[in-house]
Formats: C-alpha cells, sequence, structure tokens
C-alpha cells in the first residue's frame, strides 16, 4: 500500500515543454491522460490560472490517491480519475470535459511503480510478478512467464521488448518454472544474457515487453489518440511523450495520417478513402529533453515528445 503521507520524489519530464507544447493559456482545460503522481497537471494548473482546469486520469488506483492528496489545493479545478486512457472520450464526457484545448501523454512506467510498488515492475526487489496497471485486469505478468508456451514467450519478449536474445531468454524461464518475483526473473535474464558491459540492466526489454502485453498498451494507445482528437476543440493540441521504439512509431504514424487529406495506398489512381486531415505537426521531429534534464534526471534520457494541433 502507498502511504498518502510519504515524501513524493517524482520528476515529471520536459516540463517546460510540455507547457509550451499544449499552448497553455489561463482559463484553458486540459486532460492528463497519464495523471501519475500529478506533477504536469501541477504544472499545467500554475500555468492556466486564473480557471483553468485539468482532469487527470490513471489506471492505476494508487497512483490517483497520491496524485489526489498532491493537488489537494487545486480541488476547484481538479479532477481525478482512475481509469484507463483507453476510456478517455467516455470519461471526458462523463465529467462534462468537452472540448478541452490540450491532452496530454506521458507514457511509460512511474517512479511511483519503480520506486514504490510492490506490483513487479522494478527488477531491483523480489516483488510478486505482477505488472498490472488496475488489480480489475486479469492477466499479469505471472500468468505470461509461467504458463505461455516458450514460443509464445519468445514472441512476446521480441515483439514488443525487441529483444534480440528473445529465445534464449524464453528457453530459460520455461527450464526454471515457476518464476515466482521481479528480481528472480531479473537475475535469470541476466544469466543467460550478461551485461558485457552495458549499463542498460540486460533485463530492461524483458520486463518491458511483458508489462506491454499486460496492459495492452499499445492497442490502448492508438485507440487513445484517435479519442483524444475526437475531444480536441479547435486549435488544441495533443502532446505525446513516449520512451521507446514502439510507442514513438504508433505515434509518428498516427500523426502522419491525421495530418493527410488521403491515405490511400500508395500508387491507388484515384482517392477512394475519403479521409480528411484532422491535425497539422507541430513538431516535424520529436523533441528531446535537454542534456542538463538528462543529467539531472537519467530516467528522462529515451523521452521522445510529438506535437500535433487540431484543425
Amino acid at each position: 500500500m502507498i502511504l498518502l503521507g510519504m515524501e513524493l520524489h517524482h520528476t515529471p519530464v520536459m516540463v517546460p515543454e510540455v507547457l509550451d507544447a499544449l499552448n497553455v493559456q489561463p482559463g484553458g482545460r486540459y486532460i492528463d491522460a497519464t495523471l501519475g503522481e500529478g506533477g504536469h497537471t501541477d504544472s499545467v494548473l500554475q500555468r492556466a490560472e486564473p480557471g483553468g482546469q485539468v482532469l487527470g486520469m490513471d489506471a492505476d488506483h494508487e497512483a490517483v490517491q497520491v496524485a489526489a492528496g498532491r493537488l489537494a489545493r487545486w480541488k476547484e479545478s481538479f479532477v481525478a480519475v482512475n481509469a484507463n486512457f483507453r476510456t478517455l472520450r467516455a470519461t471526458a464526457l462523463k465529467h462534462d470535459f468537452v472540448p478541452v484545448h490540450g491532452v496530454l501523454f506521458d507514457l511509460g512506467v512511474s517512479s511511483l511503480q519503480l520506486d514504490i510498488e510492490a506490483r513487479g515492475f522494478s527488477f531491483r526487489r523480489p516483488d510478486p510478478l505482477d505488472m498490472r496497471f488496475s488489480l480489475d485486469q486479469k492477466v499479469s505478468a505471472a500468468d505470461i512467464v509461467n504458463r505461455f508456451s516458450e514460443y509464445d514467450l519468445a514472441d512476446v519478449i521480441y515483439r514488443l521488448g525487441e529483444e534480440r536474445a528473445s529465445r534464449r531468454i524464453a528457453a530459460a524461464i520455461v527450464r526454471s518454472r515457476p518464476v515466482k518475483t521481479s528480481l528472480e526473473l531479473a537475475n535469470l535474464i541476466e544469466r543467460v544474457s550478461p551485461r558485457r558491459g552495458s549499463r542498460i540492466n540486460p533485463a530492461t526489454k524483458t520486463f518491458q515487453a511483458l508489462r506491454i502485453a499486460v496492459n495492452d498498451e499499445l492497442g490502448a494507445l492508438e485507440s487513445a489518440l484517435e479519442q483524444a482528437v475526437s475531444v480536441l476543440g479547435q486549435g488544441g493540441r495533443i502532446t505525446v511523450i513516449s520512451y521507446h521504439s514502439l510507442e514513438d512509431r504508433i505515434v509518428k504514424n498516427f500523426i502522419r495520417r491525421e495530418t493527410s487529406d488521403c491515405v490511400c495506398p500508395p500508387g491507388t489512381p484515384v482517392c477512394r478513402c475519403d479521409h480528411k486531415a484532422t491535425l497539422r505537426a507541430v513538431t516535424k521531429s520529436p523533441l528531446a529533453p535537454t542534456e542538463e534534464e538528462v543529467r539531472d534526471n537519467p530516467r528522462s534520457r529515451s523521452a521522445k515528445m510529438r506535437v500535433a494541433e487540431r484543425i
């Protein structure tokens, strides 16, 4: 359990860039679709004074509790909702929060989940292999690790973690079943796929793959991006911070499609799709954190930000 009185330590990524990307204005309404501990929301509310409002969403009920406590002083301007962003449009409509001036997605795992919550997100502690953002979900990381066939397990690790050693890791997992804790899994992976001088823990990509699979993160992201466009007012902005190539590819392709008047396959002689552009790209290439931020907050090093505006 999380103690709400504990000192919060999470450092939100690229805060000045987020505020500029969302073009936060006094009196504006914004959705933080990945609320976490509320660091970005706090900054948005400060910039949006007077009269600004934020609807914060997170699938993790403990994150919502922490953020609600942290942002209690904004009780007239802030609503925290325990919901996955795959329900973004329905949640916004339920809270009469349409249209909005901006939607923010800060993807990936929060410091809260890595450092505090005992759900197996971190490979540094002997926590149960869970990795569910919401405990309402049925499939856990333990189910995948201990029940999938060796072939299917290797496929998940390769496809969602882009791990070259996926077959070797899957074979080692199957030989060692049951694997009960995150630390046990991490140690097992390091034995069959050692660091060889790398600073990155060799379990990183496998843990990423399991987390994505458990929470269907890529499917949820594709759905949420579509919904975000539908709740934006004209000139409203979508800002997405991603941390690995699979997420960034989805965001890049989505913006490319939604900034085009035709999405017919190449070579189609006459447009038949009737697609009309809904967005204008604000960033041609993804923005990255400054060298100073990466030095002060190493977890920001892989962040990429893309921004698009509703037309």
